[in-house]
Parts: structure tokens; sequence; C-alpha cells
């Protein structure tokens, strides 16, 4: 069953209200205003609730996206700042059911996973994502990166992919064969992508570059959204490699690894594999 509701992952220090260079720094011609976070919600009254689980900075978060939101002319939203996976009461539980769309802050992924993996709010989550037509689960930089059931929580950015310098745990579960990595571009996080995807050839790797997303609907069709790039590494069709076998401190070799780089309206389906440019 294709899930009903839409995922929207961000590659984090998407367009703001408080990035006072954002006008200098989106040199790409398709560059505009919020674009991003306009794709939220489908009408501008939709409840919004945001989900600052992963930051210990939680009113800064309240801030930066109450002016961001304001300024793009949402009218419904409000901030859940859960600190304690011991924190699900029946208010929030009921909040989650009333809302339209989910946004998950950047912080720490770890955290987020920490708070809810076991949670009854992730089971309804789950259930409303699945069954309610329109619901939106998004998420920025660490927000997106706990999307799927593997999440990467550390790795190292090294000029070799070495044995041990990566760790996956379990994430949230709302996508089942990708793993995600943001601020891809600016951070050099290709070679911990590729560890992962190599580890795991039944997932994408999807390497979201900043001020850029993902927006994915029936857990499948997935258009690239914003100024920068998503890249795509699959390794479904590795032939040579020692990831399995690689002693402590040697590099991880691969052959026959392919990439996509998909830029704004670019779509594939994340099932088929097909691509579709502008």
């Amino acid at each position: 069953m294709n899930p009903k509701g839409r995922l929207l992952i961000i590659g984090g220090k998407e367009d703001r209200d408080d990035d006072e260079n954002r006008e200098m720094e989106k040199k790409n011609c398709n560059f505009s205003p919020h674009e991003i976070l306009k794709l939220l919600a489908q009408s501008k009254d939709d409840r919004i609730e945001v989900i600052t689980a992963a930051t210990s900075e939680p009113e800064s978060m309240h801030e930066m996206y109450g002016k961001t939101f304001s300024e793009i002319g949402y009218s419904n939203f409000d901030f859940l700042d859960i600190c304690d996976d011991r924190e699900h009461s029946d208010y929030q539980l009921k909040r989650i059911k009333a809302a339209k769309s989910i946004f998950f802050t950047g912080g720490d992924q770890e955290k987020i996973c920490d708070i809810l993996k076991h949670s009854v709010l992730k089971d309804l989550l789950i259930d409303k994502y699945i069954n309610e037509e329109g619901f939106t689960i998004a998420g920025t930089s660490a927000g997106a990166m706990c999307m799927p059931e593997i999440v990467i929580l550390e790795a190292i950015n090294g000029e070799a992919i070495l044995e041990n310098d990566i760790e996956l745990a379990p994430g949230l579960g709302f996508m089942d064969n990708c793993i995600v990595d943001t601020h891809f571009v600016h951070r050099a996080r290709f070679g911990r992508l590729a560890h992962a995807a190599i580890l795991h050839p039944e997932c994408w790797g999807i390497g979201l570059g900043e001020d850029t997303a993902l927006l994915i609907e029936e857990g499948r069709h997935a258009i690239c959204k914003g100024s920068g790039m998503v890249w795509l590494v699959n390794a479904e069709n590795i032939a040579q490699t020692n990831v399995k076998t690689v002693k402590k401190g040697t590099p991880v070799y691969a052959e026959n690894l392919k990439i996509h780089i998909l830029t704004d309206n670019c779509k594939i389906d994340l099932k088929k594999g097909t691509f579709k440019g502008q």
C-alpha cells in the first residue's frame, strides 16, 4: 500500500527570515524566496506543528521559524518542544492528530530518534502518513536524516572511506529504501553516504544540498526543489568491493557505484529508478 501522505526532506539552511545574506548566496536563476517552506502546507490555514526535539535551543527555533512562517503567510502553526520520551501527553497527541503538517527542525538526529522511535507519537505519525490524504511530514537537516529506517549518526569525513568509521542506527521508519544525508555538498559528505549505501545496497543514498529538498509522494515519486542539488547514490549493482572483509584502518573500494544528480524540478521514481530531467 502506497502512503497517502507526503514527505518533504530538506538539506538544511533552507531560505529563512533569519538569513541576512540569502539573496547574495542564491546565484541559481531558479531561486525563489521561501520556495521549499511554502511546500509545507497546501493551504495557508492548514495546521502546522513544529517539533523541536532535535535541538537543545528550542527558543531560537520558535523565533526563527515563527518569523519565517508569518512572512510566508501561514496563520495556524505552533511548536512542540518534546525533550523526553515520557512527555507524549494526550494534549500533544491531540495536537498531532489535528495537524495537516509536521515539521522537524534541525539539531541532532540521534536525539530525535531516541525520543521518538519507541513512542506512541511516532506510531500516530506513521498512521497519519500512510492513511491521511494530504498529510505532510517534513524535516530539515537532522530532521530529514531521521526519516528513514536507517539513519547516519556519525561518520568521519576523511580522504578515504575506512572500515568502522561510520555509525548507523534505526531511524523513524517513514522511508524503507533510503538513507539520507544533509548539508551534503558544503560539508563534503559524499564518502560517508557512499559508505552507507555500499553497506546497504537495497537503499538509495540521498545527499541533500543546502536550500534543496525532495518532495516525495506515494512513498516513491520524488521531485527536487530548491536552489542546489540532490545526489542519489545507488549501490545495487556494485561489483567488486571489500566492504565486508576490509580490515581496520584499510580503505574501502567499490566498483560500479551509480550516481544521479537532481536539480530543481528533476524527478525520480525511488522504486523503479526511472529519472526525468527538467
